[in-house]
């Protein structure tokens, strides 16, 4: 009774906190002229949306962090290195995304960061990440119980944890196309990942989960259709990290493939399209990532995100039943 009491609060201070500081941050960022540039390739219907105001992850990445960091000061959850992980993956990606966006907006384009710059402070990131978990006994054995596999990868394990933050954060930042999508995605998957996580014993990562879905809550008052906000590369390169940090903490790798499937169908349709231009010198989708596709095929846009959101429900209780229970 204790933990659902734990898990609710968590919610509760997420939602409350996220849709009172949209109330305020957004008026904030018009004022400061923080708008979003539209690509001129991606139709007439976003185009409309040149000057929405962006950085909107802050209204879920702040509350979540300072829920937590209460939570841990008031000892109704535990500090336990598994959680100093999961903050320091969520604020660091945050800082990269705040900077690549400061930076388009600074240039009045869509160009931030290089991709070099991006993936060097990445790579800070994961050697970061690696040493506290090292330091505390973290194990280098990539195992997954429901195939029988366990692979000791020694030092090959701080590549694994490279190439999962950055391949979930970017899988989120392709997916951030449409008024809820990557928002709604991902409230989803971190129901899934908060469930997991307190099943296998990791309270302190799940109670992170559930504020978290909660803050995405709030921000979804302000960011569905017709969005007057825009979570930008702060939100979800910060969203997508956070994501593979618990994945790999909890020892989920290949669960989180499962969880976050909608996001790797995007990913992929994005690389299969790149091959296909290359090789066959045509298109294979009308456009990518693939929820554009279904755009230019004459979908309404609140029913691409719906069925989008469909499809993560499933894919998400799937990782559970995979995760947890088979």
């Amino acid at each position: 009774m204790l933990l659902l009491t734990k898990a609710t609060f968590a919610i509760m201070i997420g939602f409350l906190s996220s849709a009172i500081l949209g109330l305020i941050l957004i008026p904030l960022l018009k004022k400061l002229r923080v708008g979003q540039r539209i690509s001129e390739f991606v139709g007439e219907a976003h185009r409309k949306k040149e000057g929405t105001p962006t950085m909107g992850g802050l209204i879920f990445i702040v509350p979540t962090v300072l829920a937590t960091i209460f939570l841990i000061l008031t000892d109704k959850i535990s500090y336990t290195s598994n959680l100093g992980i999961v903050l320091l993956v969520f604020i660091g990606y945050t800082f990269i995304g705040f900077l690549d966006d400061f930076l388009s907006i600074r240039k009045g384009n869509n160009e931030g960061l290089t991709v070099y710059q991006k993936l060097l402070m990445q790579v800070l990131i994961a050697i970061g990440f690696f040493y506290i978990y090292m330091r505390n006994g973290g194990q280098t054995a990539w195992v997954v119980g429901t195939l029988k596999i366990d692979l000791e990868m020694g030092w090959l394990y701080g590549l694994a944890i490279l190439f999962v933050l950055v391949g979930a954060s970017n899988a989120v930042n392709l997916t951030d196309g449409l008024d809820g999508l990557a928002g709604g995605l991902s409230a989803v998957a971190f129901i899934a990942f908060a469930l997991i996580s307190l099943s296998v014993g990791f309270e302190d990562i799940g109670i992170f989960c559930l504020i978290l879905v909660g803050s995405l809550f709030g921000f979804l008052i302000y960011n569905t259709h017709p969005a007057k906000v825009f979570m930008g590369d702060t939100g979800s390169l910060a969203l997508g990290a956070v994501m593979g940090a618990i994945a790999i903490l909890t020892h989920r790798e290949l669960t989180l493939l499962v969880v976050a499937s909608v996001f790797v169908i995007e990913t992929l349709s994005v690389i299969i399209q790149t091959f296909w231009v290359v090789v066959f010198k045509k298109k294979l989708f009308l456009m990518t990532p693939l929820h554009h596709h279904f755009e230019k095929l004459g979908w309404q846009e609140t029913d691409i995100v719906k069925l989008f959101w469909v499809c993560g429900l499933i894919f998400a209780m799937a990782g559970i039943i995979f995760g947890v229970w088979v």
